[in-house]
């Protein structure tokens, strides 16, 4: 195994060098040098993001070609058949290279609903779409949420009525990220109002450019646009579009949401992650003259300890998958963790800038925070609300007493 591994990462390192050059150092950036973006979304103008989403996808495409698009995926649909610990060690690798983010593809599509459709779909529909979204050439978005059924999923109220071979939906989706980039969408939808909640909701692949799929822009308080609102108007789907059984929607939703919870808790990348680090915060306490605060410190102090604390729950739960298993509990507390984590830091650093995180003075590294700041909303509510993923954790994982509800 282990010569294995050596000779898969030299075979990596010879892709890499062949078609990407070397990064620049990524550690804590130095005070008062570079970009002091601290943007947790994206805020590009709409033609820069179009740009970034088509590196991506030629990125990705570079990877397939050369056999490096779907490390774990099955060879009969693109895939290599080898194992997590050659994804991971692949990850490595890569990151010691300077190439485009794939987020837009792989964080939602390749994450969540790629390992769905293995999972839930007809032999013919998985060879159509999962080469595709493996090679770039398609986009998937997660059509779960609704205005009146957000976390709480066992509510969602769009229809899909059988016609014959077909379904038409008709409904509303919201907080959709990248719908506006996508190729195809995966649907919750009730089919059976009669049934007790969970078991009257059956899902779909809804292609995206199908007649009365319509996207409209929600615009963030950050200043960007990524989540979408999704507008489902008699839009007809066949029946072989649909995954699992009918009315057996809720365990096709549960595959993409634990594999949701293994992809929204990981700390380890981007300029934000850098720049909370111990190096860079400290010296913006003290560039901003707060160091000796005790107080804050003291603050500082706990908040590390909580990031490496959960550090640690991630390598744990790393080490699960290079075992074999499948995420467990511990990435639904990476995730809860996550979002608290980030929004802690957020007021912290607000509390050291006070005025200056809400007026721009010009001085580096101080007003780019309020990008993450308005961010932190959303670090609660997205992948879960914190109120949602307390409860599983409490009556799924501890086994406590369900709340009451009235």
């Amino acid at each position: 195994m282990e010569q294995d591994m050596q000779d898969f990462a030299a075979e990596v390192r010879r892709f890499l060098d062949t078609h990407a050059p070397k990064a620049p150092d990524r550690a804590a950036p130095t005070w008062g040098e570079g970009d002091d973006s601290m943007a947790y979304f994206s805020s590009l103008p709409s033609e820069a993001e179009r740009e970034h989403v088509q590196r991506a996808r030629d990125w990705q495409r570079v990877r397939h070609e050369n056999g490096f698009g779907w490390i774990t995926g099955p060879v009969e649909y693109g895939g290599r058949g080898q194992t997590p610990v050659h994804d991971l060690l692949y990850d490595a690798v890569e990151s010691e290279y300077d190439v485009a983010d794939t987020g837009v593809l792989g964080v939602i599509g390749l994450g969540m609903i790629g390992p769905t459709i293995l999972a839930h779909a007809q032999p013919h529909i998985k060879e159509r779409w999962l080469p595709a979204m493996h090679r770039g050439d398609a986009i998937a978005c997660q059509l779960f949420s609704e205005p009146g059924a957000g976390s709480d999923l066992a509510s969602v109220a769009t229809r899909a009525v059988r016609e014959g071979d077909h379904w038409v939906l008709n409904g509303q989706k919201v907080w959709t990220s990248v719908a506006q980039h996508s190729q195809i969408g995966l649907a919750l939808t009730r089919t059976n109002p009669d049934a007790p909640k969970h078991r009257g909701i059956t899902a779909f692949l809804v292609p995206m450019d199908a007649p009365g799929v319509e996207v409209r822009p929600l615009r963030q308080m950050t200043g960007g646009a990524d989540f979408n609102e999704v507008f489902l108007t008699d839009v007809r789907i066949p029946d072989d579009h649909r995954l699992g059984e009918v009315d057996g929607g809720w365990t096709v939703a549960l595959t993409t949401l634990m594999n949701e919870r293994a992809t929204v808790g990981s700390e380890g990348v981007g300029p934000v992650a850098a720049a909370l680090s111990p190096d860079h915060l400290s010296a913006l306490m003290r560039a901003t003259w707060t160091w000796d605060d005790r107080a804050l410190r003291a603050r500082l102090a706990e908040l590390l300890v909580d990031a490496l604390a959960t550090r640690h729950l991630n390598t744990r739960a790393l080490r699960t998958l290079r075992a074999g298993g499948t995420p467990g509990p511990e990435m639904s507390v990476s995730k809860l963790m996550y979002g608290q984590n980030l929004t802690r830091a957020a007021h912290f650093v607000s509390d050291v800038l006070g005025p200056r995180i809400i007026a721009d003075t010009g001085q580096w590294g101080t007003y780019a925070w309020s990008e993450l700041l308005l961010a932190t909303p959303a670090l609660r509510i997205l992948g879960g609300t914190e109120e949602i993923m307390r409860n599983i954790l409490a009556e799924r994982v501890l086994g406590l007493p369900k709340e009451v509800r009235s």
